[in-house]
């Protein structure tokens, strides 16, 4: 099948990319570089040695999409061209907003109009806001955001949900996954955000290589076992193959509307993960414990059933590698 993936030469895009080549489908990619590199899509093809279609455009222009739709007969699309960083969204609003939920309203009615209707969407577990309890199911409540970035997202499903509603010749998979780590086992490609780095992994690399003098903690006064963040960390390679394994649901399945957890159903805390690099890669990472980062939530990670029985995905990579990974692909990059 011929796959359009948006944000393809990003940090999750790019992995997915690598899964879908090697899984024989044709792609297209379409990117602005805007927190992503042209020389990733040329490390793409050494991994997999194959080719690809790319664009290099924005969502929001709209008559360029749509000539991309009538240069090519495309069968499905996966959706990554989204801003994500949390802290970012609380200081500039508008701007997510007008990124991550206007370009999906253009991106659906050009579909439409080429009568694509196959969608794997790029959610986040930020959409849960503040759970009542952990570890978190599809059927918790969600809507009660903590920050834009989560809000947008939550915008996002319900329009999905209400486009399918209205018309159910839709075949929607929304994967709210919950936090990409790690980079492909070749150094190749991985996470390298434009500027300071708003993730904890790549900013971990960032002092453990000397770019950075020390990693802040944002608070260590939560309920959790030490007072730090609890997340669910995911391998990015094990967050690429999920995306494949639910565009097959799409082409396979009936249709629907599908949600999925994406994670691995166990959550380490801040000082956990700087303990484990620490140990994976024989390093000591200076840190400093800081104020709470606004949008911030205690503890947060998956219940991974549905996933399991629906899709066949289980993460299989683990915390090591994670921990090795990253800092294999952060020694490769050059300043």
């Amino acid at each position: 099948m011929k796959i359009l993936v948006t944000g393809g030469a990003g940090y999750i895009g790019s992995h997915t990319v690598v899964e879908l080549l090697n899984n024989n489908h044709e792609v297209i990619i379409v990117d602005n570089f805007s927190n992503s590199k042209p020389e990733v899509l040329e490390n793409i093809k050494k991994i997999t040695g194959k080719d690809f279609k790319f664009y290099q455009e924005d969502l929001i222009n709209k008559d360029k999409i749509n000539q991309i739709f009538e240069e090519n007969q495309i069968d499905a699309v996966i959706d990554f061209a989204a801003f994500k960083a949390v802290g970012e969204s609380t200081k500039i609003p508008v701007k997510y907003y007008i990124n991550n939920v206007s370009t999906i309203l253009f991106l659906l009615e050009i579909m439409d109009s080429h009568n694509v209707k196959k969608l794997v969407f790029s959610s986040s577990a930020t959409v849960y806001g503040t759970p009542d309890n952990v570890p978190i199911n599809e059927e918790s409540k969600t809507g009660d955001t903590t920050n834009p970035y989560g809000t947008s997202k939550f915008f996002v499903e319900k329009i999905l949900k209400d486009l399918y509603a209205a018309d159910n010749t839709w075949d929607i998979a929304i994967l709210r996954y919950f936090n990409p780590v790690g980079a492909h086992e070749s150094g190749l490609i991985g996470e390298e955000p434009v500027g300071i780095p708003a993730n904890l992994m790549p900013f971990i690399t960032k002092v453990a290589k000397g770019e950075l003098e020390e990693l802040k903690v944002f608070g260590n006064d939560y309920d959790t076992l030490d007072g730090t963040g609890v997340r669910d960390y995911i391998h990015v390679v094990d967050l690429a193959i999920a995306h494949e394994k639910a565009l097959e649901k799409l082409i396979k399945e009936e249709k629907g509307l599908y949600i999925y957890n994406i994670g691995t159903g166990k959550g380490y805390s801040v000082l956990e993960m700087i303990q484990a690099f620490e140990k994976a890669n024989n390093l000591t990472i200076k840190y400093q414990i800081t104020e709470r980062r606004p949008g911030d939530i205690a503890k947060c990670y998956s219940d991974t059933k549905k996933a399991e029985k629906e899709l066949g995905f289980v993460a299989k990579k683990s915390l090591e590698d994670m921990c090795k990974d990253s800092w294999n692909f952060e020694k490769n990059l050059k300043k």
